[in-house]
């Protein structure tokens, strides 16, 4: 099997953030990966919301996450899930616990599908996918 980099492929869908994630998306503009934190209780969300799942507090802040994390769980898939994936599998999409604590979904760069393991140490790097679209990838990390 090959190792899957991302290029994102003609007519794969772009996200397009809801009110509660577009600072998340304007950090990743900025190659800065943020966590929404609600400042009455401290807990930490992700994807954002817009009130605290511990609290019922609307208020929060965005925190700077280091970006470093483990693989917390995965799945490769082998079946183009979309038309415009066709040719581009297997790909490892990964469950990754940033050290912060909050997990992220993405997909693991520069690793074969087979090499991929639980608690494998990764870091996130971005990567311009469209015209101001950037998205959170994850590589290995050396230990």
């Amino acid at each position: 099997m090959s190792t899957w980099r991302f290029e994102r492929p003609p007519g794969l869908p772009i996200p397009e953030p809801s009110d509660e994630a577009r600072p998340f998306f304007d950090a990743l503009r900025e190659h800065r990966l943020v966590i929404q934190c609600c400042t009455v209780c401290g807990a930490q969300a992700h994807p954002p919301r817009a009130v605290c799942l511990a609290c019922r507090s609307t208020d929060f802040e965005w925190r700077e996450a280091s970006g470093d994390g483990v693989v917390f769980s995965y799945v490769v898939t082998h079946q183009a899930v979309h038309p415009a994936l066709v040719g581009h599998t297997p790909m490892a999409t990964v469950e990754v616990e940033l050290a912060e604590g909050p997990h992220l979904y993405s997909n693991l760069l520069d690793v074969p599908p087979e090499e991929v393991e639980v608690g494998m140490a990764v870091r996130v790097g971005f990567e311009d996918v469209a015209e101001g679209v950037v998205l959170p990838f994850f590589r290995r990390r050396a230990q």
